[in-house]
C-alpha cells in the first residue's frame, strides 16, 4: 500500500483528496502547514508527497526542496499559479508533475498512479546504464560523471535516461516529447526542449559545444552515443 503525504492549508480540499485517496487503497498524512509538513518528512517516510505551493508559513518550493535534499521521494505540486515561470521552477526544483486549482479529483488520483507508475517502471529497470563517462543509477535515480554525482532536475534526469536506454536509436523530437509529458505536460514544447538538451549537455558533456554523448541528427532528433553521423 503506497502512503501519501497530502500538504495542503485548505482543509475541504485536503478532506476530499484524503477521501479520494483513501478509496483507492491509499495510506494518507494531511498537513496543513510548511511546519507540520517539515516534522512529517523529517520522521517518516512516503511514496508520494502532494504539495501546496502556497502555505500559510511558507511555500511548497522549499518544501520540495528539503525531500529533493532527503531522497527522491515523488513530489507533484498543486498550484493556482498557472503562469509557466512557476510551473517550470517548480519541475526544476524537481517536482514530478503539477496540477492547477481547480481541479477534479479523479485528475489528481490519475496523476499520482501514473508517477508512481513510472517510478515502479524506473525501479524493476534498476540495472546501472553506462555511457561514456557517465554512470546512471536507476534505482536510485541519480546520475555521476567520473564517480561524481550530477545535480539534474526532473526533467533533465527523465530526458537522459529515456536516451541512455535507447543507446545507438535515433529518437524523434516527438518521441522525446512523449516521453516525458507527463513530467512537464503543456510546459514543454519543441522550443523548451532544446533548452533542456542544452542544459543536460552543459552538466554531462566534456564540451557542451562538442557533445560526444547527446548527439544531434539534423533534421531528425537526437542519439545516445557517439557517433559520426550525427553532429
Amino acid at each position: 500500500m503506497s502512503r501519501i503525504l497530502i500538504v495542503e492549508d485548505d482543509k475541504t480540499i485536503a478532506m476530499g483528496i484524503e477521501y479520494a485517496l483513501q478509496q483507492e487503497g491509499f495510506e494518507t498524512q494531511v498537513c496543513h502547514s510548511a511546519g507540520s509538513a517539515r516534522e512529517s518528512i523529517n520522521s517518516s517516510d512516503y511514496d508520494l508527497i502532494i504539495l501546496d505551493v502556497s502555505l500559510p508559513d511558507g511555500n511548497g518550493f522549499e518544501l520540495c526542496k528539503m525531500i529533493r535534499e532527503k531522497g527522491n521521494t515523488p513530489v507533484i505540486f498543486l498550484t493556482v499559479r498557472d503562469e509557466e515561470v512557476n510551473v517550470v521552477m517548480g519541475l526544476d526544483m524537481g517536482a514530478d508533475d503539477y496540477i492547477t486549482k481547480p481541479f477534479r479529483v479523479r485528475e489528481l488520483v490519475s496523476r499520482i498512479k501514473s508517477v508512481l507508475r513510472r517510478y515502479d517502471g524506473q525501479a524493476a529497470g534498476s540495472v546501472e546504464i553506462n555511457i561514456g563517462d557517465v554512470r546512471i543509477n536507476p534505482k536510485e535515480a541519480r546520475v555521476y560523471k567520473n564517480g561524481r554525482e550530477l545535480l539534474l532536475t526532473a526533467l533533465e534526469y527523465r530526458l537522459l535516461l529515456i536516451l541512455a536506454r535507447h543507446e545507438g536509436q535515433l529518437l524523434t523530437r516527438a518521441q522525446l516529447l512523449e516521453g516525458i509529458w507527463d513530467v512537464a505536460g503543456d510546459f514543454v514544447n519543441d522550443n523548451t526542449l532544446s533548452v533542456y538538451i542544452k542544459r543536460l549537455r552543459e552538466k554531462i558533456e566534456d564540451d557542451p559545444a562538442r557533445p560526444a554523448i547527446i548527439k544531434t541528427v539534423r533534421g531528425l532528433g537526437y542519439r545516445a552515443g557517439d557517433y559520426n553521423q550525427t553532429d
